[in-house]
């Protein structure tokens, strides 16, 4: 997490649209049709801007963590991610954080909060057919993927993470909004 005395950062965090700051979090970050790249000096917003994903229908390990490399990135925020790719963001340098959900501006207030850290693999992940159960998930080289196409074309199986995942947030909110309201039920 960035302090006031730091350099400035670049995060990038997952979207469904390019409409910055006001941007919905996207639950999967290779899957998203947008990244909302955020510059900030200290805690201060200095720059916004919406970038295609160019790998949203398709893509094969290491491409979309390359691709956040590319755009700069220090920093990359999403609701969720496999084990590779957070293993590929640690070799590029980059925190890999999960977990985020809403705006774009909420995720961000809450990572700079400190309330929003770490990065866990989703449930999916080992479905996934780049991790095997059982097996160590190999390393993909930055340069190289996974031969025949195989990754993440099951939409089933993402449309599955995706409902868990929102269902996790719901359970979540409406704990939180119980506490908040002393609704014990």
């Amino acid at each position: 997490m960035p302090s006031q005395t730091e350099r400035a950062v670049r995060i990038a965090v997952s979207a469904d649209d390019g409409s910055g700051l006001d941007s919905v979090v996207s639950p999967h970050f290779g899957r998203c049709p947008y990244f909302i790249m955020v510059d900030l000096d200290g805690s201060e917003v200095r720059q916004v801007m919406a970038v295609d994903n160019p790998y949203r229908g398709h893509h094969q390990p290491g491409q979309v963590p390359r691709f956040i490399r590319e755009q700069g990135a220090d920093v990359m925020l999403t609701g969720g991610m496999g084990m590779r790719a957070i293993s590929l963001f640690q070799q590029f340098g980059i925190e890999a954080v999960t977990g985020a959900f809403g705006t774009v501006r909420r995720s961000l207030e809450q990572y700079l909060g400190g309330a929003l850290e770490g990065a866990q693999p989703c449930r999916e992940s080992v479905g996934h057919a780049h991790e095997r159960e059982g097996t160590t998930p190999q390393m993909a080289t930055p340069d190289v993927g996974l031969a025949g196409g195989e990754y993440e074309e099951d939409e089933v199986g993402r449309l599955r993470e995706e409902v868990d995942m929102i269902q996790e947030q719901l359970e979540k909110a409406t704990a939180r909004l119980r506490a908040l309201s002393g609704d014990a039920s």
